[in-house]
This record gives C-alpha cells, sequence and structure tokens, in this order.
C-alpha cells in the first residue's frame, strides 16, 4: 500500500480486490449502455446483486467520459459510480478518460461521500494501456483533489503486481518534492 496527502484527502494505491473496498462508493469502469457483463463490471454485479443492474437499467446509458450512481446493492460500498472509459481507437481518449476520472469525483462530491475507489478505467477489454491510464488518472485526481472537495480519501484498487507498480511509479515521480 501508498499513501500520499493532497490537499486534505489521503491519496492510497491497493493491489487489491475493488469489490472488497469498504469506501463509501466504488467506481465501475462502465461501458455506455451501462450493462454490467464481464470484468470488473461482471464481479461487482456478482457480489452486488441484481439491484445495481437495475438501477442502471432504469438510467439506460450515459455518454464516454461520463458517470452516474446507483446503489452498491449487497458490496461493502453503498454506491456505484459508474464510469465510462474510452475504447483504445475510438479517438480523443485521453480527453474522455480524464473527463470519466473527473466526473466520478464530482458525483462523490454532489453525494457528499467521504471515499471511493477507482480502478484502472478502460485497461481491460477496452485496450487502454496501462501507463497512459497511471498518467491521466492520477494527473486527473491529484488535480482535482486539489481543489474544494470534501473527499477525504481515494483508493486506487489495482488488479495485480504490474498495475500496482505501474501506478506507484507514476504517483512517485507526479508528487516528487512536492512534499505530503
Amino acid at each position: 500500500m501508498t499513501t500520499t496527502t493532497i490537499h486534505q484527502t489521503k491519496l492510497m494505491l491497493v493491489d487489491s480486490d475493488i469489490t472488497e473496498q469498504a469506501t463509501d462508493a466504488i467506481v465501475n469502469p462502465a461501458n455506455s449502455e451501462l450493462i454490467l457483463g464481464g470484468g470488473v463490471a461482471g464481479a461487482i454485479r456478482r457480489k452486488g446483486g441484481p439491484k445495481i443492474q437495475e438501477e442502471c437499467d432504469k438510467i439506460g446509458g450515459t455518454p464516454v467520459g461520463t458517470a452516474v450512481i446507483t446503489t452498491g446493492g449487497n458490496l461493502k460500498a453503498k454506491h456505484v459510480i459508474h464510469a465510462v472509459g474510452p475504447q483504445m481507437g475510438e479517438g480523443d481518449e485521453d480527453r474522455k478518460l480524464r473527463d470519466a476520472t473527473i466526473n466520478s469525483l464530482k458525483v462523490a462530491d454532489h453525494r457528499q461521500l467521504k471515499s471511493l475507489a477507482f480502478p484502472a478505467i478502460s485497461t481491460g477489454i477496452f485496450g487502454y494501456p496501462l501507463d497512459r491510464c497511471a498518467q491521466i488518472m492520477l494527473a486527473a485526481a491529484i488535480g482535482y483533489l486539489r481543489g474544494k472537495t470534501g473527499l477525504e480519501k481515494v483508493v486506487f484498487c489495482l488488479w495485480g503486481e504490474e498495475a500496482y507498480q505501474m501506478f506507484e511509479k507514476t504517483l512517485e515521480l507526479m508528487v516528487e518534492g512536492e512534499g505530503d
């Protein structure tokens, strides 16, 4: 686990299962139809139960780069923020990933949540490179947390040593010389 403080918010990196996070919300790397199929979304559906998909069906979908919130169902987290990241090759992917990250943070603040956990959005079936994901998501989160926010803890919940080390190395470079 790696922890640093940005303004008044604890930013943490963990190598863990996002469905086990006891934060106020976890972020689902969603598709624009909000269908919880495979990967992280499938794990969220299996552990969280049918209520999450039912709420997603009522919402009906959301564009790439946006985020919406539902119940967490049976998860430890009370909410799931569904952030739609880009698919490689669709164009303007970096901006869309930045927007999905920032909009997730805005949704959490709007709901007055104190903590949330992100996965490495779009790095699975959507094919987004892990190193670029770490760069974009961490820069977006750090920039956001330097502003006015009620968030006390933001966790990047990474799956596997490769993802964890990539985010850790990127975070170290970003906060180097800044001091906690």
